[in-house]
């Protein structure tokens, strides 16, 4: 069986050769045949415009106007970066692309903008609802306490199957994280999960088993809920599995147990 860990990020370290080669060297630990290495689109000054919803929310605003993680690079050197490591002789295959917060407004601006670069991979990502991120320290006060969980989770898959639908993407990263509080809505979401797995095959793209929820904030669920990865399988829909990765240590965390789970 072929390992994979299809979700990992550099935004903890430089870009450098030795700082990527400790994620190749920790995948080769972990017996893995192949890594996908991206970053938030946040790491690049190109994508600032997309987070401007943000800034209006003044603890939003401070975790963006960190520079020591925020709007630091620029894109070309994070390719030019991949592409010489792509041309090194090593025991893992390596892929780069982005996690790419999908921000409807911004469709075309990231159309545009992503059309200019070739990735291995694009992997698109709901991070905020309406300009409130909903998976920080701070989203709680901003979000959860603050509205009904079912009108969260609505807005939430609707903003998915638009992500979906832009092709945009070749990816969905962590399709349920949205639960990562264990929040979850009084309605049935196993028709939401339907449609969006006859969005995935219709438009080719595939689905993050992300197992970042389960290890980094102590949810049960071992990547995708049973009921969802139930339906994923019903309908065909490819899954990448994906440890999210932030630290060269976590990389590889629960892949094998996850795909093991699906097989």
């Amino acid at each position: 069986m072929k390992y994979i860990d299809g979700h990992m990020h550099l935004e903890n370290g430089p870009l450098t050769k030795e700082y990527v080669l400790q994620f190749v060297e920790a995948a080769h630990q972990k017996g893995l045949d192949e890594i996908q290495i991206l970053d938030h689109t946040h790491r690049f000054i190109e994508f600032e415009p997309i987070y401007e919803r943000l800034k209006q929310y003044d603890v939003q605003k401070t975790w963006l106007a960190n520079k020591d993680m925020k709007f630091k690079d620029h894109l070309s050197d994070f390719i030019d970066l991949m592409k010489d490591i792509q041309q090194m002789d090593l025991p893992v295959k390596v892929k780069y692309g982005l996690e790419v917060c999908y921000v409807p407004e911004y469709e075309n601006f990231l159309k545009e903008l992503l059309g200019q670069y070739s990735f291995d991979f694009l992997v698109g990502a709901i991070h905020s609802i309406d300009g409130i991120l909903y998976d920080m320290s701070f989203s709680k006060d901003l979000l959860w306490n603050r509205y009904d969980a079912n009108d969260i989770y609505k807005r939430y898959y609707e903003l998915v199957f638009q992500l979906i639908e832009s092709q945009l993407f070749t990816q969905l990263a962590h399709p349920d994280t949205i639960k990562l509080f264990q929040i979850y809505p009084t309605y049935d979401l196993k028709p939401t999960y339907q449609k969006m797995a006859e969005l995935l095959k219709a438009h080719h793209m595939k689905a993050e088993n992300n197992v970042g929820c389960y290890y980094r904030y102590h949810h049960p669920d071992m990547g995708l809920s049973q009921e969802l990865l139930q339906i994923f399988k019903e309908n065909g829909v490819e899954l990448i599995y994906a440890s999210d990765a932030h630290q060269p240590q976590d990389v590889g965390n629960y892949i094998r147990e996850a795909t093991l789970q699906m097989n």
